[in-house]
């Protein structure tokens, strides 16, 4: 009996998909636009606080958001209606956003005029959006403080891949079995190096730290 050939397309894809996400890099380093990739399992509040965010730097800076989504434009009109321009990307069902697809968005904003902040809102979900490179400069993770303080434990992989976690919805942690210093032990048991900043999008505590880390990206994209 011939021997069954196997082969490993996982492999393969996330090789092809690394080569398209350096390329994009570059790409953006050549347009000195700050690309900036979201997580998070849904309902954590990544719209929630891109409006918050859009409001507070629109008169800064130029700002674009991908929408990533298996269906629907929901987040893109809310985006719009928050006073920044807004692509939606289907993913034709995929549970996560490649560099790719992110590609063929950028292109689409850049027909028209350049951009100072991109911003991808990945697909919701802790597991896939963290095996694919989108070619952002940099991803970052939320978690919600509903969510509870023990996601790094069990989803390792989000937390080592990003630079960053945004502790949303702070202001309702003493109604919630949450610790911020265990979450943050947790994460950075993950990763050493992340940065972690806690905040309400609701209530504005906590949120010029996110502005004063988006101010210093976008400069250093931009060389200044």
């Amino acid at each position: 009996m011939d021997e069954v050939k196997i082969i490993t397309v996982k492999q393969n894809v996330l090789a092809s998909n690394e080569k398209d996400a350096e390329q994009l890099r570059a790409y953006m380093k050549e347009h000195r636009t700050y690309l900036l990739n979201i997580m998070s399992s849904p309902g954590s509040g990544k719209t929630t606080l891109l409006k918050a965010t859009i409001k507070a730097l629109k008169n800064e800076m130029k700002i674009g958001v991908l929408e990533a989504d298996i269906d629907s434009d929901v987040d893109a009109k809310a985006i719009q209606e928050a006073g920044a321009d807004s692509i939606q990307l289907h993913t034709g069902g995929m549970c996560h956003l490649t560099a790719d697809m992110t590609r063929q968005g950028i292109i689409e904003f850049n027909k028209d005029r350049h951009y100072d902040l991109l911003i991808i809102e990945n697909v919701g979900n802790l597991v896939c959006p963290a095996e694919f490179d989108t070619g952002a400069t940099d991803s970052v993770v939320l978690l919600s403080v509903p969510e509870g303080d023990d996601k790094a434990l069990k989803y390792p992989l989000m937390f080592e891949v990003t630079s960053a976690l945004v502790v949303t919805k702070i202001d309702v942690a003493p109604y919630f079995d949450f610790d911020l210093e265990k979450c943050k032990k947790n994460a950075l048991m993950r990763n050493k190096d992340i940065k972690i900043m806690a905040l309400s999008a609701k209530t504005g505590q906590g949120l010029d730290k996110w502005l004063d880390f988006l101010r210093s990206k976008v400069k250093k994209a931009k060389g200044e």
